[in-house]
């Protein structure tokens, strides 16, 4: 059973936003029939989200760690991933892993390293549809949870 977020009334703005995107994304967990070690480090990251106190900023930060903590290891573990995850992933690893060398050999092969910059959008046309393809793919087997994340 995982644990429920303890209610934050007082919260405003940015903060509150990031609040409510989490509570919405353990509800989105709770769907899922989960394995007991699983259930058991979320209801930790749940726990210590729970017991900070101070200000917005430290709160909103500790939000945005323990959220990225459980959705990868959610993704790493059981491949289960919020909407659109795959396609903000291979958006970065496409420009850096296809974009780069393949801007790099134009500029090389034409003489002018002007042209690393093409590589670029030609490795997020990939990356794009690399992880499209994979968002696709969670969402027809079942493995997409209802949230994307901001």
């Amino acid at each position: 059973m995982i644990v429920e977020p303890i209610q934050r009334p007082e919260l405003s703005g940015k903060t509150k936003a990031s609040y409510g995107q989490f509570e919405q994304l353990i509800l989105e967990i709770k769907k899922k029939k989960l394995p007991q070690e699983i259930e058991l480090v979320i209801n930790k990251h749940i726990t210590q989200l729970n017991s900070v106190t101070g200000s917005d900023k430290t709160l909103r930060a500790k939000i945005r760690k323990e959220q990225s903590k459980i959705v990868g290891m959610l993704a790493q573990k059981l491949k289960i991933v919020p909407i659109n995850y795959y396609r903000k992933t291979w958006l970065v690893l496409g420009m850096t892993s296809f974009g780069l060398p393949i801007g790099a050999a134009l500029g090389v092969s034409l003489g002018n390293m002007a042209y690393l910059g093409i590589g670029l959008p030609i490795g997020m046309s990939i990356g794009l549809a690399v992880g499209i393809k994979m968002d696709n793919k969670a969402k027809e087997e079942g493995r997409q949870l209802d949230i994307e994340l901001s």
